[in-house]
């Protein structure tokens, strides 16, 4: 078969296989447990800790290469994720079921990381130049089809299972995820026979001298990446301009289920997934794909303040929210895909700037040790935010997070950016 034909056989695959599971840790387990009756700051809590594997992938990386092919993690950690979700699925009918199914959330968070290094890695040792190019937007789209079948779509299912007599949250979760853990073990089979071999094992490469090295070149990626100029400045602009972000994503889709007794929005579980997994991420995908463009016209240093207004700005959305209550469904839809929008065209500075700090010798290497620092951006702010929920309520919470946006924007204005970056 055709290298270029063949290739289509197994790049959509892999790049859902790499965004669906992440969705169901980071997003779909916040709308379940919110189902099930946990409280806001235990949910913001034990799934913020999930970010972890995300935090120490760099460091986790070199190691994956060096102990096994690529294509033998790939296969490998998707049969983990099935299995792992089969597993919350038999858990949930359980009394303890908060602790075991967190268990096997983190396992999952682990393998999910591992499979997003391995998969990676795979697509450039198995494609040349001219096809990673080609399928640079193919694996894109079918990464964003995992996010809406997870956030959308599962979600939407859950919902109405939930509606049907007899039907309790535990016993629609079980279906959904013992359902998507079968799919995924049947997606880990395929690939056993789909996915290319075009890596030597790491035993037969035992005589390479960049293995006698490793850790020499370890010890040197880590100290000249401390050692670029203005770093302390640009590690705290990365963990800090998702500041109100990371404590609004843990937050949010509680906030639309939650009667309005509680302050939230009363919105059932079907029509979150509708609005937050469907409309919301073709908002923030749509706003992605305006903010690349208007980068790569006029370079990150002039799109910068734009794009920070962007991500902030739309946070007050949501203390309107919290203070109206709306009843209508398509101005609440709105309001999400507002802030969704604004969120994925402010995103793309913060992904440039990352770029950005990256350049050099070990820019593949600088890049993941900048989204570690960036997914603990998200992990400590997230932890704290139920709790300050629960103490303040939805209003002032709101308030908050459009508070904690401003120490990222008084750090942007000591970044220096070359003009010309970014630019075509």
């Amino acid at each position: 078969m055709n290298q270029h034909l063949k290739a289509w056989s197994w790049i959509p695959s892999l790049y859902f296989a790499e965004g669906f599971p992440y969705v169901i840790v980071m997003t779909v387990s916040v709308i379940m447990y919110k189902n099930l009756g946990i409280s806001n700051a235990d949910i913001a809590f034990y799934t913020s800790w999930l970010y972890l594997p995300w935090v120490i992938k760099p460091i986790w990386s070199p190691i994956v290469d060096l102990l096994r092919t690529k294509r033998w993690w790939i296969t490998t950690m998707q049969l983990v994720l099935g299995a792992a979700l089969a597993g919350v699925a038999l858990t949930l009918p359980l009394p303890d079921f908060f602790r075991w199914t967190l268990v096997l959330f983190w396992l999952m968070a682990f393998a999910s990381a591992t499979h997003d290094i391995s998969a990676d890695g795979f697509y450039m040792l198995a494609l040349d130049e001219s096809q990673q190019s080609f399928f640079v937007g193919i694996r894109s789209i079918f990464y964003r089809i995992a996010m809406i079948a997870g956030q959308g779509g599962l979600v939407w299912i859950a919902g109405r299972l939930c509606l049907q007599e007899g039907v309790t949250p535990a016993n629609a979760w079980m279906w959904v995820l013992g359902v998507c853990g079968l799919l995924f073990i049947g997606i880990g089979l395929y690939h056993t026979f789909a996915l290319p071999k075009p890596e030597q094992t790491p035993a037969e490469n035992a005589d390479d001298p960049t293995y006698a090295s490793t850790l020499s070149r370890l010890a040197d990626l880590f100290v000249s990446f401390f050692q670029k100029k203005q770093i302390a400045i640009a590690l705290a602009f990365t963990l800090l301009y998702r500041l109100g972000e990371a404590q609004l994503a843990k937050i949010a889709m509680p906030f639309l289920l939650d009667s309005r007794e509680a302050g939230g929005l009363a919105v059932s579980t079907e029509n979150v997934g509708l609005i937050y997994g469907t409309i919301g991420v073709l908002a923030l995908m749509t706003g992605g794909i305006l903010g690349g463009i208007l980068a790569s016209r006029f370079g990150l240093k002039k799109c910068l303040w734009w794009m920070i207004g962007a991500m902030n700005l739309p946070n007050l959305v949501y203390v309107w929210l919290a203070y109206a209550q709306p009843e209508n469904l398509y101005l609440v839809a709105s309001c999400i895909a507002i802030e969704q929008f604004g969120y994925g065209f402010g995103f793309t500075a913060f992904m440039l700037y990352l770029m950005y700090i990256a350049q050099g010798e070990y820019q593949t290497s600088h890049y993941a040790l900048c989204t570690g620092f960036m997914a603990l951006g998200m992990m400590i702010p997230g932890m704290f935010s139920g709790a300050i929920q629960e103490l303040v309520g939805y209003e002032y919470f709101f308030i908050w997070v459009c508070l904690c946006t401003i120490p990222g924007m008084l750090l942007a204005g000591l970044l220096k950016i070359d003009p010309s970056y970014g630019k075509k």
